[in-house]
């Protein structure tokens, strides 16, 4: 025993590689088994299962807990919460004599049924015979399933027989059917598990199915618009002509995004399902038998190709949503340096027009210097007639000639210097 502080998460953690146990069956078992997709985000899910158990006097689920499995007297329980759905699988022991005839579901009150808030995903019978049953041949087999083809294998190093035919059956119920001949103890259950595992994520795998169908068309569509904007942007002229595409391409962006945000969630999860069937496949361990398709056999064939179609589409996005980036760059390349071209030109007329306003300016500084030079000199007369009238002999018209290069010079020479002043000034634009 150590004195040291446990982290809040440590016991929580420990315990979830065992928060699933696989059931614990001994043949001849009965299984019925639903798979249910919430409607209101599995809130009333847990509420249900208490109600369940309070009909029978059993404790329910702890509020924390996402397995639950508990004896009610006629039929075991086990309930499991994942995250998209809820899972109830009912088993009862005993004898058998047709092994879909009495499934374990009537067992469960019907009204607790007809009150489940989750739309069914997969609902299945599973039936597991002990080693001293009868056998019969593969004919006696497909009669338990409406002579419908099915699959089958040995599984588990030649420990059972394992048969079914993954269909809907008139009561809405799939059938798998489970022959014990040799299993050590807790494999039934383990197996029976893994059976009805396969099942509901090979299901939950092709809720991916549609949305890529539909997405694919969307793909198509797209794909070809943009080739067509791509071809045309060789013969585009004008900067109109380029913002026209520009803005084609933005809705084509906006578009596959919009779809790739609907569907990734889903291509993704399919992804995870299509690996959990494949890792219970791998754990059957299965051997053929002669004249029947295995379990491995029948998803390569069924399953393996909507799961191929899933991951093109997704890939078809990405790849259309580069290529849709790729072009925009281009497009915005061009219309940059269109754009450069037109600054160009407008700093061009811009400095021409610089330049006359700077003669211009030259001009009007002449003209001021000529101005105020002339006011200057007829001041300066006026100041010379008057001395001239206070008796000093002052000859006005020569004195005033004089002055007119002396005034003309101190004027040009003020401007200049004004404008030097402003020229050196921090806000002075040269």
């Amino acid at each position: 025993m150590i004195d040291l502080p446990d982290h809040p998460q440590r016991h929580s953690l420990s315990n979830e590689v065992h928060a699933r146990p696989f059931m614990v069956l001994v043949p001849p078992e009965r299984v019925s088994h639903l798979a249910l997709v919430w409607e209101d985000g599995g809130e009333a899910d847990r509420e249900q299962l208490e109600a369940l158990c309070r009909r029978f006097n059993a404790a329910g689920p702890r509020s924390t807990e996402n397995h639950f499995v508990a004896d009610l007297g006629p039929f075991r329980l086990k309930w499991e919460r994942h995250t998209e759905f809820s899972t109830y699988t009912f088993m009862v022991h005993g004898p058998f004599a047709a092994p879909f005839a009495d499934p374990v579901i009537s067992r469960i009150p019907a009204d607790w049924i007809e009150s489940l808030r989750g739309k069914v995903m997969v609902a299945a019978h599973a039936a597991v015979e002990s080693g001293t049953a009868p056998s019969g041949g593969i004919e006696e087999v497909a009669r338990r399933f409406t002579s419908n083809p099915v699959a089958g294998s040995r599984v588990l190093a030649g420990g059972a027989e394992v048969w079914t035919d993954f269909r809907v059956h008139a009561d809405g119920f799939g059938r798998f059917l489970v022959r014990d001949i040799g299993l050590r103890e807790r494999q039934a259950g383990r197996l029976t598990q893994r059976l009805l595992e396969i099942e509901t994520y090979r299901v939950m795998a092709l809720l991916a199915l549609p949305p890529a169908r539909t997405a694919g068309q969307v793909v198509a569509r797209v794909d070809r618009d943009l080739a067509q904007i791509t071809g045309s942007m060789a013969g585009i002229e004008g900067l109109d002509q380029e913002r026209q595409l520009l803005n084609r391409l933005t809705l084509l962006a906006a578009e596959v995004e919009g779809l790739s945000a609907a569907n990734n969630y889903r291509f993704g999860a399919a992804r995870a399902y299509y690996a959990l069937v494949n890792q219970r496949i791998a754990e059957l361990r299965e051997a053929r038998i002669e004249g029947v398709p295995t379990i491995g056999e029948f998803m390569e064939r069924r399953l393996a190709p909507a799961m191929d179609t899933c991951k093109s589409v997704a890939l078809r996005q990405e790849g259309l949503s580069a290529r849709i980036t790729r072009a925009s760059q281009l497009l915005r390349t061009r219309v940059d340096i269109a754009l450069e071209g037109q600054n160009r030109d407008l700093l061009r007329s811009m400095n021409r027009r610089a330049q006359l306003q700077l003669r211009l300016q030259e001009t009007v500084e002449g003209l001021s210097v000529v101005v105020v030079s002339y006011y200057a000199v007829s001041l300066a007369a006026y100041v010379l007639k008057a001395v001239k009238a206070m008796g000093v002999e002052v000859n006005v018209d020569i004195a005033t000639g004089f002055a007119i290069p002396v005034v003309l010079g101190l004027v040009w020479a003020g401007v200049r210097r004004v404008r030097k002043a402003i020229m050196r000034s921090p806000d002075a634009t040269p």
